[in-house]
This record gives C-alpha cells, sequence and structure tokens, in this order.
C-alpha cells in the first residue's frame, strides 16, 4: 500500500467531510428542538449556493464573504418556513409531517429549476487553484477554508447551545417540551430559532463548497443524503455525533472513491449507515443529546 496515497485520501475526505457535519448539526438541530424530520435539509443548502453564486456573479463578492448575506438569508427563510409551514402540523402524525417536508423538497427543486434553469454553475476566486503541502500530501485552499469555516460554525452552535440562555432553552425543549414550558420557555419562539439557525447552517455548507461545487437545481440531493446518514449514524438529536460522523463519513467515502471506483461514495455512505443500524441503532454518538 501506498502510504502517501492513502494519507492524501483521508485528508481529502475529513476536509469534505467537515461539510457534511455543518450541514448535519442544522438537520438535528430541527429534529432534536421541534421534532421533525427536514427531508428538504439538502435544498436548504442548494439555495445558499445559489446565493452565494449570485453575489459572486452580480456583485463580486467571493463566496466566503458572501456568508454574511447567506446566513442572514436563510436565518429569515427558516423562520418563514417554521412559522408557515412547520408550525401548523407540529402535533400532526408523522406521516404528514414527512409528506410536508418531502413536498417542500419537490418544490424547492421545482422552483430553483424555473428560475435558475438546469444549467450548471460556478463561481472562480483567486485562491480556486492554491494548494498546501505537507511532506506528500497536497490540501486544496478552497477545501481547506471550507473545513476551517465549518468547523468555526459548528463549534460556534455548540457553544450556543451551552453557554446563552437561548441555547438553554432550546435544550429544555428538546428534553421535554411540557416542563419546559411550566418554566416559562416560550416553545414557539425557540422553534424558530432553532429552524432559523438550522437554515443559516445549512446555507453557509452550500456556500462554502462553492468555490469547489456546481449550483444547479439538484445539488441538494447528494448533500442531503449524506447528511441524512451522518445524522442517523451518529444519534439523531446528537450535535456531537455529527460532527465526528461527518468527519468518519468524509474519510470513508474517499478511500472508497480511491481503492474502489469513482462511483462507490455513496455506495460506501449507506454501507456505513446500514452496519450501524444493525450494530448500534439508536447511532454511534446518541448520549451525546443537544
Amino acid at each position: 500500500m501506498q502510504w502517501d496515497i492513502l494519507a492524501q485520501a483521508i485528508v481529502n475526505g475529513v476536509l469534505i467531510g467537515g461539510v457534511y457535519s455543518l450541514a448535519s448539526v442544522g438537520l438535528n438541530l430541527i429534529f432534536g428542538v421541534v421534532k421533525i424530520v427536514n427531508f428538504a435539509h439538502g435544498e436548504f443548502l442548494m439555495l445558499g449556493m445559489y446565493i452565494a453564486y449570485w453575489s459572486w456573479a452580480l456583485l463580486g463578492i467571493d463566496p466566503l464573504i458572501s456568508l454574511a448575506i447567506t446566513m442572514p438569508l436563510m436565518f429569515l427563510f427558516g423562520l418563514v418556513v417554521q412559522r408557515f409551514l412547520f408550525q401548523p402540523i407540529l402535533k400532526a402524525p408523522e406521516l404528514a409531517q414527512i409528506f410536508m417536508t418531502v413536498g417542500l423538497q419537490i418544490l424547492l427543486q421545482n422552483l430553483a429549476l424555473a428560475v435558475f434553469s438546469a444549467n450548471y454553475r460556478s463561481v472562480q476566486t483567486m485562491y480556486g487553484a492554491w494548494t498546501y503541502s505537507i511532506g506528500p500530501v497536497v490540501i486544496s485552499a478552497p477545501r481547506l477554508y471550507a473545513f476551517i469555516i465549518s468547523l468555526i460554525l459548528s463549534i460556534g452552535l455548540s457553544f450556543l447551545l451551552l453557554g446563552t440562555d437561548v441555547g438553554k432553552a432550546m435544550r429544555a425543549a428538546a428534553q421535554d417540551r411540557e416542563v419546559a414550558e411550566l418554566m416559562g420557555i416560550n416553545q414557539n419562539y425557540i422553534f424558530l430559532v432553532a429552524v432559523g439557525l438550522a437554515s443559516a447552517l445549512a446555507g453557509a455548507a452550500g456556500t462554502v463548497v462553492m468555490p469547489f461545487f456546481y449550483a444547479y437545481p439538484t445539488a441538494g440531493l447528494a448533500f442531503g443524503l449524506k447528511s441524512f446518514v451522518v445524522a442517523i449514524a451518529g444519534g439523531l438529536g446528537s450535535i456531537r455525533g455529527a460532527l465526528l460522523m461527518g468527519l468518519i463519513l468524509g474519510a470513508a467515502e474517499s478511500l472508497g472513491v480511491q481503492y474502489v471506483g469513482a462511483d462507490a461514495g455513496m455506495l460506501v455512505a449507506f454501507i456505513i449507515l446500514l452496519v450501524v443500524l444493525v450494530l448500534r441503532p439508536q447511532g454511534l454518538f446518541a448520549g451525546g443529546r443537544l
């Protein structure tokens, strides 16, 4: 085995795994607090990609700087989704909730197709071809920057949940809604904040990948599926599980592509999911809730 090729594959996987983690913590936040499985989460990421693209195409703003635009806009979008789509079905049967989020997924895909067309769109940055070398391992600058920003935002969410009153209220609502309401916590407000934050994080994940990825109407499908793999295998509702499992999935996927074939990425992801569900159905890190 050529160890430099192995190291390169692991590094590449971990870097993209940071983006999977960022997308998945938002998915887990919605499930942990609001108790809704959002099948449209990948499309939230896709919207972030288009916001980053048009910020660059129309205003010349670098995708990483356009986070200052993407995250507030996606936060507002999350507020609208929670208030008008999720809130009315909070007490509905789970099947109705699933149909609602799947319907939202299809709606967003088709709206993107109608408004933006099926064309693949990309951005050009001055650092697009930059690389850093550590021995035989070559690190792509755009992927490294995406990983660092993803890690900062994911850890920032953890600090928010652990160290702020809003975060503690979200954790309380996640653990026991009735007791939280008796303690004076406004659940509707907490749900709005949770979905807004989750949407902003998904939009951020879409933004940071734009220097090395394409925006197109179904771009969220692959990221959405991998987010679900990360969330379920790491433990639904576990932020720590999403962080760690995203890195594990990224590395495993990269190794699969390197040693099996270019189409092995999704295959490896679902093999990991099936193995985890058989051996530990609650997820590898299910103990670490919000």
